[in-house]
């Protein structure tokens, strides 16, 4: 058997945005013909996805090391904090 059977490695997280990056500066491009736009954001709305994804496996490892009375370190799983700010 050859090696190609093997599944692909899945991007990295900032190579994945990395990528995003290009998409959206490609979609910027007023003399992008329509059948390529919707090429590029059909790609762009994918790795969004796959980015997504990745974020919400990392927050799961994520966890917080705690020392506990007596000195012995502990770990606890990460609580996301709710005092998000968005500006426009």
């Amino acid at each position: 058997m050859s090696q190609s059977s093997k599944p692909a490695k899945p991007e990295s997280f900032e190579k994945n945005v990395e990528r995003l990056d290009a998409i959206v500066r490609q979609l910027e491009d007023a003399d992008l013909p329509l059948e390529k736009a919707l090429q590029l954001y059909e790609e762009g709305m994918k790795l969004s996805e796959v980015c997504q994804k990745q974020l919400q496996e990392a927050e799961g490892r994520i966890q917080v090391l705690m020392k506990k009375a007596g000195g012995k370190i502990v770990a606890e799983p990460f609580e996301e904090e709710d005092n998000e700010t968005e500006t426009l």
